[in-house]
């Protein structure tokens, strides 16, 4: 009986080999590999912001196997032109970085609904890139249900540099050489300033934003002119243009703190008067986007990173470790925790 069965199995089995291969063959196609695309709002090698941001994305590409491609758009004037040949290259996932104009990337996520935008330090509200009618920009009703913006609380961790600058400054005057007046440099200043007015109530806090995140020489020029004003400390937050503001700290011997990444490893000219640096983990965040994006994980809407989440926080004061007054040390560890308990005490807008 068993015998009988086996034989039986055995000759469906070849009729049904038979007539798979005389019918019709249902080829599947092969799956289709995902495409990273960065579009970075300044230069590649800024020891900064875009660097690490790409940095980040790349990495995280390169590990789950991913396509990966970018452009760099030093100037504001084509920015929107590099958009639309990343967006030819047929992206799955577009990390847009220092946009200068949300509105057209707002545009360009509508009319891609198939592709999903990851936008580095930018969130879209009613009048900045969405309708005004409209009160969720990532509804489908707002038209960017395809976008997540990774934002970042830049105020938590630049009131920390302000009450170690305050604190530091013995001119009782600071500066800030920003770039362009985006929120989240609003932030950077707002943050500052509040923090080094906590420390010392009249401390001067001077500030100027530039119209470009490249320029090196006119950062350069920029902090010059606040350093013969008086200025003490430098908080330099306009990616390449900043670099410029440090080496004008550098040359003039005051004291200086960095932006974004630890600048003491990124740009080792300036060590000697590096203080610290205000630190937003962003090849952290732009890998976690591509994992997320990989795994289907990527949510519409918006993420915050933090000083209480560990997104943001100084950088080590290495070099000055020993030059830092011990109460300097405990006011920025005060401060730390005051923010985790209530961070609306740098001023910043939400």
């Amino acid at each position: 009986m068993i015998r009988d069965r086996l034989t039986l199995g055995l000759l469906l089995l070849g009729m049904a080999l038979v007539l798979g291969a005389c019918g019709e063959r249902t080829i599947q196609a092969p799956e289709e590999r995902l495409t990273v695309g960065v579009l970075l709002g300044g230069n590649e090698d800024d020891k900064g912001f875009n660097e690490f941001t790409l940095k980040g994305a790349q990495e995280a590409a390169t590990e789950l196997g991913l396509e990966f491609v970018y452009f760099a758009s030093p100037s504001v004037n084509n920015y929107e032109q590099l958009s639309e040949q990343l967006i030819a290259e047929k992206p799955s996932l577009f990390i847009a970085v220092s946009i200068p104009d949300a509105g057209s990337l707002a545009q360009a996520a509508q009319r891609h609904p198939e592709i999903k935008f990851a936008l580095m330090d930018q969130a879209y509200f009613p009048g900045f890139g969405c309708a005004e009618t409209v009160t969720d920009c990532y509804s489908p009703e707002g038209g960017l249900s395809n976008v997540t913006s990774l934002l970042f609380a830049e105020d938590e961790v630049a009131y920390l540099a302000g009450v170690l600058a305050a604190c530091m400054s013995e001119s009782h005057t600071i500066a800030s050489v920003a770039g362009r007046e985006y929120p989240a440099l609003v932030r950077f200043v707002t943050g500052f300033q509040s923090g080094a007015r906590s420390v010392k109530p009249e401390i001067v806090t001077l500030n100027e934003y530039l119209p470009s995140f490249d320029d090196p020489a006119l950062g350069e020029a920029v902090a010059q002119g606040f350093i013969n004003e008086g200025a003490d400390v430098l908080f330099a937050v306009a990616g390449n243009s900043g670099n410029g503001a440090l080496l004008a700290a550098q040359n003039a011997r005051v004291m200086a703190i960095g932006v974004d990444v630890d600048q003491y490893h990124s740009y080792p000219e300036v060590r000697s008067v590096l203080l610290t640096s205000a630190m937003k983990n962003v090849d952290v965040a732009a890998g976690s986007a591509v994992r997320d994006f990989a795994a289907g994980q990527l949510i519409p809407g918006i993420r915050t990173l933090t000083v209480a989440n560990g997104g943001l926080s100084l950088a080590p004061y290495h070099d000055w470790e020993e030059k830092i007054p011990a109460d300097c040390k405990a006011n920025v560890e005060e401060a730390e925790a005051a923010i985790k308990a209530d961070p609306t005490i740098t001023g910043a807008k939400p």
